[in-house]
């Protein structure tokens, strides 16, 4: 399950601007989208996953995405950060 992914990774990156940043530096394991994300802030990252060779897996939802991050409100984008 995905989520359990998220919960138990000891780093994860939460928002675009910063699953960015840790992309471009290489740190990024996984990236995790919400299907229900505006395509138009999605579609950056999960190019830029392609170009990287970053695994992109969907969730349904940015609320449950949020919830796994362990924040109130909805996560269009997540990641699981390599120390």
């Amino acid at each position: 399950m995905p989520y359990e992914k998220v919960k138990q990774a000891a780093k994860i990156s939460i928002g675009t601007k910063q699953t960015t940043k840790m992309i471009e530096q290489g740190l990024v394991g996984e990236v995790f989208v919400a299907k229900d994300a505006d395509p138009r802030i999605t579609m950056k990252i999960v190019n830029l996953c392609k170009k990287m060779g970053v695994l992109v897996t969907y969730v349904d939802s940015m609320k449950l995405l949020g919830k796994a991050c362990g924040i109130e409100v909805g996560a269009a984008v997540a990641a699981t950060v390599n120390e």
